[in-house]
């Protein structure tokens, strides 16, 4: 069966709120959580430490503007909320802060409600602090979600993963929230883990983050690969994308993942520039969604959002491969990052099959 009539199936399992697609056999996973067991004595006990708080206003240079400021939600898990580095401007959701501000010169201000340890089922409690509890601020412009990996890992069944995300993006929606998802990530790229658990843990986080985009640019939201973005960079280059824990991000790392998410955010808030870098191609195409979601999450750092295809009866999307330039992420506490949002990225779209 092709990956993107895998991810078709669980995205409408999920729809109609079935239980489970079971995608290994009883012997496979013994053996995947024997190797679980060795992976998770080698990488030890891993970082216990709280992820920085990192709410507040960024790009402050730009208050003059008389323009509020942006409302940026961040939900997930440890990855959302920047578990493994030590200061707030090296979490994503300041860096995706900071290079909003500089690219629509105009404030941001964060709030993260994202809870290391999270699976999908607790996006309904993050919602809800986000929308309904007394006191909070208004509803935000746009939320990020990064959520995936310990429902691979604790062993949720893909069709009640995607069904949690998508209820939390309905809410969202409902609510006149811009979502972006950072689709599951490659857990088959963690250094100490295995063969033949790298080759199973990567085929189930490729599937779930297909079925993840198919439930939530259905809804109306975007979504981002970061699981083909991430996985070949950080096999590559563990010492450099890995933490000390050896299992979350770098503060480099971190920057890698907000770096490919920051064109999708400024997209849908309608900031990011008209104008391509040179050497881009202008051209756009469009595929049916399960195609695009099948395309999206084997390849580096792409973005999926809804398409019209006319005559078309199946859903259609806009697959956007992007070519990241150097960047480096600097600024944090309130200040701009010109530097990471300035060198932005090219883009070109990917074409049908």
């Amino acid at each position: 069966m092709s990956r993107a009539r895998v991810a078709r199936r669980i995205a409408t399992a999920a729809a109609y709120g079935g239980g489970g697609i079971s995608l290994l056999g009883g012997a496979a996973i013994g053996l995947v959580l024997t190797e679980v067991q060795y992976a998770r004595r080698r990488l030890g006990t891993g970082s216990h430490d709280e992820p920085p708080v990192a709410d507040g206003v960024y790009g402050t240079a730009f208050s003059a503007t008389a323009r509020p400021p942006w409302r940026l939600a961040m939900l997930g898990d440890s990855t959302a909320a920047g578990q493994g580095v030590q200061r707030a401007s090296q979490t994503p959701g300041a860096l995706l802060a900071n290079g909003l501000a500089a690219v629509s010169e105009r404030p941001v201000e964060l709030h993260s409600v994202a809870l290391p340890g999270a699976r999908s089922d607790d996006l309904e409690r993050q919602v809800s602090l986000l929308l309904t509890e007394p006191g909070r601020a208004p509803v935000p412009d746009v939320c990020v979600i990064i959520i995936g990996a310990n429902d691979v890992t604790g062993r949720v069944s893909p069709a009640r993963s995607v069904k949690y995300l998508a209820d939390a993006v309905t809410r969202l929606r409902t609510a006149g929230c811009q979502v972006i998802v950072g689709t599951c990530p490659d857990l088959g790229s963690v250094e100490p883990v295995g063969e033949p658990l790298r080759w199973i843990a990567r085929r189930l986080c490729r599937q779930l983050a297909a079925a993840q985009t198919i439930a939530v640019v259905e809804l109306g939201g975007r979504t981002v690969s970061l699981g083909a973005l991430l996985g070949p960079e950080f096999a590559a280059n563990p010492r450099e994308l890995f933490g000390p824990d050896r299992y979350h991000p770098s503060a480099e790392g971190y920057a890698t993942a907000a770096m490919a998410i920051l064109p999708t955010l400024c997209a849908a808030l309608g900031v990011w520039p008209e104008e391509r870098l040179p050497g881009t191609a202008p051209h756009e195409r469009v595929m049916p969604v399960a195609h695009a979601a099948a395309r999206a999450a084997a390849e580096s750092g792409t973005e999926v959002t809804a398409a019209r295809a006319p005559g078309r009866r199946t859903p259609w999307a806009r697959l956007t491969r992007r070519r990241r330039q150097p960047a480096t992420a600097h600024g944090g506490g309130g200040r701009p990052a010109g530097t990471a949002a300035a060198r932005v990225y090219a883009s070109d779209t990917e074409a049908g099959p």
